[in-house]
């Protein structure tokens, strides 16, 4: 084999390993986005439900019943159930995942279509897909994925080139 030929299908079998990355982290965080979803709406539900709550109790209020009691406890449950959202970062890991999910996903179609094209590609080309899959990977925050949603991907994309991080 030239020199070339044996440069280009190294190439190649650098762009299908990426691209399936891609595909394998695209899936994963997909997979994240929908967990922390769950997890939004187990809060979410409850806060709808308490309000609405309170809103009853509070036009029930006269001076015959006290409702002082009642609505201590469920506004401090309202604000346990709000401060534990806000320090679990809810709505902040739902976007990132769903973003990154998006960013992997779109890479994933980049590097499909250079195979497509049969374009020869060049290693400073290479080494920006490589730097942009590399960024997208350093903004995934690993520990927030469960590892039964990590395990369940492993298990889903076998054959496929897997993160390190799998």
């Amino acid at each position: 084999m030239s020199n070339q030929l044996v440069k280009q299908y190294d190439t190649n079998a650098r762009i299908n390993i990426l691209k399936e990355k891609c595909e394998v982290m695209s899936i994963l965080c997909q997979k994240g986005t929908n967990y922390w979803n769950i997890v939004k709406y187990s809060f979410q539900i409850p806060l709808i439900l308490i309000s609405s709550v309170m809103c009853i109790l509070n036009s029930l209020d006269n001076e015959e019943t006290n409702m002082k009691t009642p609505n201590i406890i469920i506004n401090s449950v309202n604000v346990l159930l709000l401060g534990l959202q806000n320090s679990l970062k809810i709505s902040e890991k739902v976007e990132l995942f769903k973003n990154l999910s998006n960013n992997f996903l779109q890479l994933a179609h980049e590097l499909d279509e250079i195979k497509y094209q049969e374009e020869e590609i060049d290693s400073n080309r290479m080494l920006n897909y490589i730097d942009k899959y590399d960024s997208y990977l350093f903004q995934c925050q690993f520990e927030d994925i469960p590892s039964k949603i990590k395990l369940q991907v492993i298990d889903t994309c076998q054959g496929y080139a897997l993160p390190l991080q799998l």
